[in-house]
């Protein structure tokens, strides 16, 4: 599974939104089935603007139907419901690392 990382050079939300968008389209392109996204989880203990704009960003994605599906990293694990699934979609995230770890820093995405 390939990883997009948002927190990289810590950009504004507006910089991090646009490689969102980028990266987003390209690994679609290359017909990945599903990717993880490092958006981390804020320096507040409330969850960063990076993180909040990454998944409303996310949502208007499933929306427009560009993916099929998201699971926070809060829910990646085999005890979830959106976790199973995923799971059951794409089997290679059971091999990732944050699989099973409550990780509100990341989101994973499901391609069609």
């Amino acid at each position: 599974m390939r990883t997009i990382n948002l927190e990289a050079g810590m950009p504004s939300s507006q910089d991090a939104m646009n490689t969102l968008n980028n990266r987003i389209y390209a690994e679609r392109a290359t017909g990945a089935r599903c990717v993880k996204i490092i958006h981390g989880y804020g320096s507040t203990g409330h969850g960063g603007i990076i993180r909040k704009e990454c998944r409303r960003k996310l949502l208007e994605y499933k929306t427009r139907r560009v993916i099929k599906d998201t699971c926070p990293g809060e829910k990646f694990g085999p005890f979830s419901d959106e976790g199973r699934r995923l799971s059951a979609a794409c089997p290679e995230v059971r091999s990732d690392i944050d699989w099973g770890r409550d990780n509100p820093g990341i989101t994973i995405v499901l391609f069609k």
